[in-house]
């Protein structure tokens, strides 16, 4: 029996353009907590979670309560900001028309994710979230993804770790030589060419 067709999607950069509301709720942060995050700067690296980047603007001690701050800001600011990059949703309906299924897999947590997937209105089957490279692949193997899509070499990582092929897109902070070098199968300038590097996948018995 031919396995069922799910493709795995990363979130940020790869589906929607988070930058402007991720920037907006960074600016709340620092207004609320009186420390400078440089917000342009941490979305011009967007992957790695949260904390990695919270690392570079706070003490050790402070992390944590940094996150959960955050995390509650990020709801007002950064939600309605976000729009759709280019091919998204056609990538998402191209799987959809092959009867396929679409699993977001994203260092988001998940919750988050979700309302950024309602604002825009794609419609996902899952939703794995606060996970990140070789940990995206847990989730990869648990939802039967047979193919991941993402911004991000630690997405190539991720694919990698789970054993299926890779798509990279540009349209993040990594180049199509770095996908390339952290395993991509294909590398693509958006999710526009998404729909024949798919098709081109599934004749090499994906």
């Amino acid at each position: 029996m031919t396995e069922p067709l799910v493709v795995g999607f990363d979130l940020d950069m790869t589906l929607i353009d988070s930058r402007p509301g991720i920037a907006a709720a960074f600016r709340a942060l620092s207004a609320r907590t009186g420390v400078h995050v440089d917000a342009d700067a941490a979305v011009a690296r967007l992957g790695p979670p949260l904390r990695h980047e919270l690392r570079l603007w706070f003490p050790p001690e402070d992390v944590e309560a940094a996150v959960t701050e955050y995390r509650g800001l990020y709801p007002d600011y950064a939600i309605t900001p976000s729009a759709l990059l280019p091919g998204a949703e056609a990538a998402v309906r191209t799987v959809r028309d092959l009867g396929g299924g679409v699993v977001v897999v994203t260092s988001k947590l998940g919750r988050l994710a979700q309302l950024h997937l309602d604002h825009v209105g794609l419609v996902v089957d899952h939703v794995a979230g606060d996970l990140f490279a070789e940990g995206k692949a847990t989730a990869l193997t648990a939802h039967g993804v047979r193919l991941y899509v993402g911004d991000h070499v630690a997405d190539m990582v991720a694919a990698r770790t789970a054993g299926i092929p890779a798509i990279g897109v540009t349209t993040g902070p990594c180049t199509e030589e770095e996908l390339t070098d952290a395993g991509a199968d294909v590398v693509l300038t958006d999710l526009t060419r998404f729909p024949a590097a798919l098709s081109a996948l599934l004749q090499l018995a994906l």
